[in-house]
């Protein structure tokens, strides 16, 4: 009798407990890498801590060089403030005739109005004009002396912004000077320019500082790190000879510039508001003399949270390279 082979043999069924073992696998290896990260990222905060004073030096270091460039953008940021408006601080101010009333006023403003370069015209009668010098000159009692009112009324003409070339404004000043109602055509852009370039050629000077102080923080935190990789030699060499991967060895010390970039942002952060609170009641009695006509602010939440960033990631970029460059020389011999 002839015993048939059959074609299609069964293949043997996998075990249940390797189908579990392969299932949770991946649960084992994300498990593992939070577990070396956590170590890594506090065995790293206790390495500092094990050194207070050279630790604190360097905290020092790096908190001033982060903390200039910062006081410097503040400030800019309060001067900016002297520009004022844009739209008001491009107007041209137009004074009328004294013998001009306020049906003539309006009737000039209504066909600037119908000029292509004119943006938008405001008509100031001579009482607003007055009301408005009582309340800024601090003149009120000496204004009651006069019997009649010397202010003439005022046009405040806004050129359009998309106006041809960027002599337009001028051009413009000047033809409504030729007008017969206008007795003077005050345009005083020059010094707006000139502010404009200086605070544009302070900015450009702050990130130049921001960068080069950057730079050094960078060095800093670099040379911290290589002078503990450089401690720690003979432990690399062995992790390096029992197989361990650079991220594997780079990894602690990668946390330990990032402590040093925080620590160090948050330490320039305290320095720039002792800074403020120490300049705060002079700045207030001359923005008192100034009528209050702006507000002195400090720095805000998102330069804040913007310096905290870039001071972790200094921190960690110098680490990285300090690391980095001893990793590629090799497994020390």
């Amino acid at each position: 009798m002839n015993r048939r082979t059959p074609k299609n043999r069964l293949k043997p069924a996998t075990p249940p407990k390797a189908v579990a073992r392969a299932a949770r696998a991946p649960r084992l290896g994300l498990r593992a890498w939070r577990e070396q990260h956590l170590y890594s990222l506090f065995s790293s905060l206790g390495r500092i801590a094990a050194r207070p004073w050279a630790t604190l030096l360097t905290l020092l270091v790096m908190a001033l060089a982060l903390a200039m460039p910062l006081l410097l953008f503040v400030l800019l940021g309060n001067a900016q403030q002297l520009r004022g408006d844009m739209q008001e601080a491009g107007a041209i101010n137009v004074f009328l005739k004294p013998n001009q009333d306020a049906a003539a006023a309006e009737t000039l403003a209504k066909r600037l109005r119908a000029r292509a370069g004119v943006a938008s015209v405001a008509v100031k009668t001579p009482e607003q004009g007055l009301q408005e010098f009582r309340s800024q000159s601090g003149f009120a009692d000496a204004m009651k002396v006069l019997r009649e009112n010397p202010l003439p009324a005022l046009l405040i003409v806004t050129p359009r912004a998309d106006a041809a070339g960027a002599d337009a404004p001028a051009l413009l000043a000047g033809s409504l000077g030729a007008e017969p109602e206008v007795d003077l055509v005050q345009y005083d852009a020059a010094w707006r320019l000139r502010l404009d370039a200086i605070l544009g050629a302070a900015t450009r000077f702050a990130e130049v500082l921001a960068g080069l102080l950057a730079l050094a923080a960078l060095l800093v935190v670099g040379n911290t790190v290589r002078l503990d990789i450089l401690g720690r030699a003979e432990e690399i060499t062995v992790m390096q000879l029992l197989g361990a991967s650079s991220a594997f060895v780079r990894r602690p010390f990668l946390y330990t510039g990032l402590w040093y970039g925080a620590f160090s942002a948050t330490l320039a952060l305290a320095v720039v508001a002792v800074v403020e609170l120490l300049l705060f009641k002079p700045l207030a009695e001359l923005v008192a003399s100034y009528d209050h006509r702006f507000a002195i602010h400090g720095v805000g939440w998102f330069p804040a949270l913007a310096t905290l960033a870039l001071g972790a990631a200094l921190g960690w970029l110098g680490a990285w390279l300090a690391a980095s460059r001893h990793l590629l020389r090799g497994t020390p011999r």
